[in-house]
């Protein structure tokens, strides 16, 4: 390699590889970065030498990235994802705006994460907060994905390391229609449930994942029924009498209170989770973020149903 890549490499070196990939020619390029053809040329030569390998070529349909010129191209997006993040926290300690903040939230974590979100927003109105819902799955995948600042779940990915700040408890209970033959009784045995036609989640929801275990803890098959990727699905189809369900606490507090459902008192259960604000050890939090994950750490507790 000719020179020395990472001391002499410069932001317009790749700017112009950029620019010249998305236009696939020099001259478009050039317009787009009002500059001349030939100071994009010298800027693409310049990088090549640098790099010691040939970064485009021509094809049938303009200019195009060889291998080498991909690698490149995959630092350079990185180099400018970094270079905003910086600006944005500049921003931010010199006052002249709020930032931003992603955060995703596993579905049944709707019923409370807006309150708290709405909290922080009327004590940090500057900042905009992002929220994307999604199964468990998907929310881990994002997560994964560097797309999330912050994530409220139970449980975070095995193969990351993060830091978890605790929220709250997370309570799992059977629930049924009022009128219901099981809703009156003191005592359930998990034996009586055999016969039950259970409404579920989808596959990859939390919730399914634990009720499973559950099952297969005090050996029982159970028969399952609708499976929902909805809570508000679920809620209704058991008032409506097609079955019971094993749910979190915090999807039907206000069903409960109004008498629409009931909590079969099985042996067992409920069964207690913990909520969790978690992020990526390995992504730096920039300022709006560090303020959120700390807010949810020091009150995201008040925002839980049972707390409201």
């Amino acid at each position: 390699m000719a020179g020395n890549f990472s001391r002499d490499l410069t932001i317009r070196q790749l700017r112009a590889l950029s620019a010249v990939h998305a236009a696939r020619s020099i001259t478009s390029a050039a317009n787009q970065l009002n500059l001349t053809q030939p100071a994009v040329t010298l800027q693409l030569r310049n990088l090549q030498a640098l790099a010691g390998l040939p970064l485009i070529q021509r094809t049938g349909d303009g200019m195009a990235l060889t291998d080498a010129g991909a690698h490149v191209l995959a630092l350079i997006e990185r180099i400018e994802a970094a270079l905003k993040d910086c600006e944005q926290s500049l921003d931010m300690i010199a006052g002249r705006s709020g930032g931003r903040v992603a955060m995703g939230a596993v579905s049944t974590a709707k019923y409370f994460v807006p309150f708290a979100i709405a909290a922080f927003s009327r004590r940090f109105p500057k900042i905009e907060v992002t929220l994307r819902i999604g199964n468990r799955e998907e929310i881990r995948d994002a997560l994964r994905g560097y797309d999330l600042d912050i994530a409220v779940m139970g449980r975070p990915p095995a193969d990351v390391e993060v830091e978890m700040k605790p929220l709250g408890r997370h309570p799992h209970f059977i629930i049924a229609a009022p009128d219901h033959r099981l809703a009156r009784r003191r005592h359930v045995a998990t034996s009586e449930l055999a016969n039950e036609t259970f409404i579920t989640r989808e596959q990859g929801s939390g919730t399914r994942m634990l009720m499973q275990q559950y099952f297969e803890r005090v050996g029982l098959e159970p028969k399952l029924g609708m499976a929902m990727d909805s809570n508000e699905t679920i809620k209704q189809a058991v008032m409506a009498g097609l079955g019971i369900a094993f749910i979190s606490q915090h999807t039907v507090f206000h069903e409960l209170e109004d008498g629409r459902l009931v909590v079969l008192k099985v042996k067992g259960l409920p069964i207690v989770r913990q909520w969790h604000a978690i992020r990526r050890t390995d992504k730096i939090l920039l300022p709006p973020a560090q303020a959120m994950l700390d807010f949810l750490g020091k009150e995201g507790w008040r925002y839980l149903p049972n707390s409201r």
